[in-house]
């Protein structure tokens, strides 16, 4: 298995198309001038804005690594910090209107490259490739860190 034009097994096709997506969102991020880590702060918080803890939980981050990832935002003005009005301790972290622009770019740019990486399969295919991974990413509980718009 795994040699090429062999099918591959789950675990060999799920981490290899795992590179493959990251390597696209990579070129993405480069593109608009991000650091990969800095997309994907701008793509989740496309959704909502987000409290410090819940973010470093979606993200995957540490606190201190969430911190200086927040902090260069700001500072490049993509994003800025406000204060929970439930928590006087907390602050939520909101785009600015040059960061929800650049965001939907990036997001948009991003969506048609990874869309793009299925374009050679029939649209029966592509329709159980997304129920598949679909059911994946909700047996596993992902959190919503890229939007399904396509």
């Amino acid at each position: 298995m795994g040699k090429r034009g062999e099918d591959l097994g789950v675990v060999a096709g799920l981490v290899r198309a795992s590179f493959l997506v990251n390597a696209v969102y990579t070129e993405s991020a480069r593109e608009y001038g991000l650091t990969v880590q800095q997309g994907q702060l701008l793509c989740v918080l496309m959704a909502q804005p987000y409290g410090m803890g819940e973010l470093g939980a979606t993200l995957g981050l540490e606190k201190s690594s969430l911190t200086g990832l927040v902090d260069r935002a700001v500072r490049r003005e993509l994003v800025r910090r406000e204060p929970d009005p439930d928590d006087r301790r907390a602050v939520h972290v909101v785009l600015t209107a040059e960061g929800r622009d650049l965001a939907e770019e990036f997001y948009a740019a991003t969506c048609r490259r990874v869309d793009e990486l299925a374009a050679g399969l029939p649209t029966s295919d592509r329709d159980r490739l997304a129920a598949l991974l679909g059911r994946v990413v909700r047996d596993n509980e992902v959190p919503t860190v890229f939007l399904d718009v396509i």
